[in-house]
């Protein structure tokens, strides 16, 4: 049975009304999120291409620049790098998909598919989270293949199998999170090229300015608070201790607060910024399509 019925409007014509309440938000969401991941099927050259960014950073960090880097205190070696290295390429690879989000959204917007939805009888929301939940698919499958390479070139997990989905969990958490940032620029720009790029400008300061890469105590003593409370950095931090990739002693451990508990506060920010975002994207969305 629907969870819809029609008024009379004052042309005569049946004018849509919303109902279901919550319920209905989610049905409504998952149908808009199955229109995106088909939409994926039916144009696989982007998915194929969001895969095989993430694999080439792989390469190129582990195997061009991996000798150069030293972790000061950790044996020097390529594979003391590559544990070191893969948290930071997942929690990379989930945050740049906000490009994709941005681009998606704006796409929607300028062809007026956003106008053919207010007809329907939908809640309003069910657009911007059906859009984050199919990118939540897309990127779940990325960290899927991500973890094969990164398995077949020598990374391992060292604390177990459930703890390393927790590690991956706390990943898409973030991405996640962060896909409603990419909602909102994507509804405040005006093409979907712009949307890109307005989608990545920010992301190679926020990913390159953590520990992700290179371990913090390596940048200007100005620049380490920053990137300790970086709510990237204790994402990576948290998959790191998570799939047991920590580095041992003597290598230096953070002390400061944010490294010390990285998976709440991995999640704190997470919740924050999905929390904040979510409502400013909504607001955004309502007052575009009046």
């Amino acid at each position: 049975m629907s969870a819809t019925t029609t008024t009379t409007g004052a042309i005569g014509r049946a004018t849509p009304v919303q109902r279901g309440g919550a319920v209905q938000a989610l049905r409504d969401s998952w149908v808009v999120a199955k229109r995106n991941l088909r939409r994926m099927t039916r144009i696989p050259e982007i998915v194929v291409f969001g895969m095989l960014q993430p694999v080439m950073f792989v390469l190129l960090f582990t195997y061009v620049m991996g000798g150069a880097i030293t972790i000061p205190g950790a044996p020097s070696n390529a594979d003391t790098y590559k544990q070191y290295l893969m948290a930071g390429i997942f929690a990379q690879t989930v945050t740049f998909a906000v490009a994709g989000a941005s681009a998606g959204i704006a796409e929607d917007m300028n062809k007026g598919l956003v106008d053919r939805f207010r007809s329907l009888p939908m809640a309003r929301s069910a657009v911007l989270v059906g859009r984050t939940i199919a990118d939540l698919v897309q990127s779940a499958l990325t960290l899927v293949v991500l973890g094969v390479v990164a398995f077949i070139i020598g990374w391992r997990i060292h604390d177990g199998v459930l703890k390393a989905l927790g590690g991956f969990g706390l990943l898409l958490l973030l991405g996640y999170a962060f896909s409603w940032i990419g909602a909102l620029i994507g509804l405040s720009v005006r093409s979907p090229e712009a949307a890109t790029s307005a989608g990545l400008v920010w992301l190679f300061p926020l990913t390159f300015v953590s520990n992700a890469f290179v371990p913090v105590s390596s940048m200007p003593g100005w620049l380490q608070p920053v990137a300790y409370w970086n709510p990237f950095s204790a994402s990576v931090q948290a998959a790191r201790q998570l799939f047991g990739n920590l580095l041992p002693p003597p290598a230096p451990q953070a002390t400061v607060w944010p490294m010390v508990h990285a998976v709440w506060v991995s999640i704190g920010w997470s919740l924050l910024i999905m929390a904040l975002f979510s409502w400013l994207s909504v607001r955004k969305y309502r007052s575009a399509v009046g």
